[in-house]
């Protein structure tokens, strides 16, 4: 799925469903709660997105959904104990929701949550699909399409067992989710990207000055040996160089990773990334500068010093 828009180097992906845009009347809802774990985010963000987007009060809600109003408020911050499918179904087809994913999500966040597999079946069994949901055949094509590079991605962040296919997975469920939203935005393979690459940092593990730590991907991880490596012989550990990727600005990140570490072609970058191929380019040569630099003062403190 090529981008046909361009896009300046500061993009940011906008909240495709901001509820001050949806008019909606009455409160917005509460903030989610504090503890809400990261799988319980991803299809509970949607949901809160679908409510604020659908116009609906939270009144309106109980009534499509069938519980008292104190639950589906519960439910909609992720207050108290972990939900059963039950109320999730009936608050995501009061709102319209895609149930095969959603309940993908509500499953693996279960699981997060430490339910037994017993529980989860049970619940699911209780409530099941009323009626054949097929995937989307553009949402099939972007999966089908990026799915490979978007495993090469988090395997650079997320080296551990299968973290990474199922960071995937899970991003794709999301999307499908807000597919409508992704179709409206202005490029809908930077809407997948922008999805993505949040699910994927949010579960990296973080350095102390808030960057990524790719250390472990430094000894995992087949980069590209005529590119970055060649141009920086003067780095004794590879280590660094890999510290040095993790602190650049998130697009130069972005496609160095692609480019580099997972050996994509130049036009697979961008097409991943969903931005144009010049844009492509200009994150990966900014990304170069500021790592030369970078590792430069690192083995040369002293070069610059007065």
């Amino acid at each position: 799925m090529s981008p046909s828009f361009d896009v300046p180097e500061h993009w940011e992906q906008p909240d495709p469903l901001d509820p001050e845009a949806a008019n909606r009347r009455g409160r917005r809802p509460e903030p989610i709660s504090e503890g809400v774990g990261v799988a319980h985010r991803g299809w509970l963000e949607p949901t809160r997105r679908r409510f604020s987007a659908s116009g609906l009060t939270l009144d309106e809600l109980v009534r499509r959904a069938n519980y008292s109003k104190p639950r589906i408020s519960e439910l909609l911050r992720g207050k108290g104990l972990y939900p059963r499918w039950e109320i999730t179904s009936n608050v995501g087809r009061a709102l319209g929701a895609p149930m095969v994913p959603m309940r993908r999500l509500w499953a693996n966040a279960a699981r997060e949550a430490d339910r037994k597999e017993t529980w989860i079946e049970g619940c699911v069994k209780e409530v099941p699909l009323l009626e054949p949901q097929r995937q989307p055949l553009d949402h099939r094509a972007l999966a089908h399409d990026v799915r490979d590079a978007y495993i090469g991605f988090a395997r650079a962040f997320l080296v551990v067992g299968d973290c990474a296919e199922l960071v995937v997975d899970e991003t794709f469920d999301i999307l499908w989710m807000t597919w409508e939203q992704a179709l409206g935005s202005p490029n809908v393979g930077r809407y997948a990207w922008s999805v993505f690459r949040e699910r994927v940092l949010c579960r990296a593990t973080q350095l102390a000055d808030g960057h990524p730590d790719l250390t472990l991907a430094a000894f995992s991880t087949q980069f590209d040996a005529d590119g970055l490596v060649d141009q920086f012989q003067h780095v004794q550990e590879t280590i660094d160089l890999f510290a040095a990727i993790g602190r650049l600005p998130h697009n130069p990140m972005d496609a160095i990773v692609l480019r580099s570490l997972c050996g994509l072609p130049e036009e697979d970058v961008a097409r991943v990334m969903g931005v144009p191929s010049a844009l492509a380019t200009a994150f990966d040569l900014h990304g170069r500068r500021i790592l030369e630099a970078d590792l430069n003062c690192t083995t040369n403190p002293g070069e610059n010093a007065p």
